[in-house]
């Protein structure tokens, strides 16, 4: 089971350590890593290059989940009896590759949309509410940071309801939840001191560079 485990948190990573958002930015001659947040992520890929590139990196990041788990569950490990178990841990390997990718000094995103890709690829029925959550929350309060909060705590939540007694499942789903608050630290200080930058704002980014 720990072979098992180890293959597929190694196989999310590889998958999550690619960052979209660095590689548009890059075809776009930006380095999206050193304006807005710093993070290559599909919120700073929006406010750095606009809605075009937020939409692909965000394209992008919830596929990186989607395929690596799809490898898992019908190449990998198919009809295993905890395989469920090992797509979230397959999922947790995207999300940490995502978030600290080695080829950009672990400096990464903070994994909201591969979480996203987790979601639709583990359990498709989490998709409606998922998006509504999501997309609600944000429309109330104009904070991407509060639905991507919001969507982090939902994978636990789904996973306690629906899937009753599965202590180790719960566990992983935790720490998805764990790592978005960790990685939220900085918009979490800024929502509460009300200086939080809302959906809309633009990043300027200087040209003569």
């Amino acid at each position: 089971m720990l072979l098992k485990i180890i293959i597929c948190l190694v196989l999310g990573y590889l998958f999550g350590s690619f960052s979209t958002g660095y590689v548009i930015g890059k075809i776009n001659k930006v380095d999206i890593t050193k304006y807005g947040s710093g993070n290559p992520g599909t919120t700073n890929a929006l406010r750095t290059l606009g809605a075009k590139a937020g939409a692909l990196t965000l394209i992008g990041d919830v596929l990186k989940a989607i395929i690596p788990i799809l490898i898992i569950s019908h190449f990998f490990f198919p009809g295993e009896e905890v395989l469920k178990l090992l797509e979230l841990y397959t999922g947790l390997g995207v999300v940490i590759g995502h978030n600290y990718p080695v080829w950009l000094k672990f400096k990464g995103g903070k994994g909201i949309a591969a979480t996203g890709g987790v979601i639709v690829a583990f359990d498709p029925r989490m998709i409606p509410l998922g998006l509504l959550l999501f997309v609600g929350s944000v429309a109330l309060t104009r904070f991407v940071s509060v639905g991507s909060l919001l969507v982090s705590m939902f994978l636990p939540l789904w996973v306690f309801i629906f899937y009753p007694g599965e202590i180790h499942m719960l566990i992983v789903a935790l720490v998805y939840t764990a790592l978005a608050f960790f990685k939220h630290r900085s918009n979490i200080k800024r929502l509460i001191n009300g200086t939080e930058n809302k959906l809309g704002q633009r990043v300027k980014i200087d040209n003569t560079k």
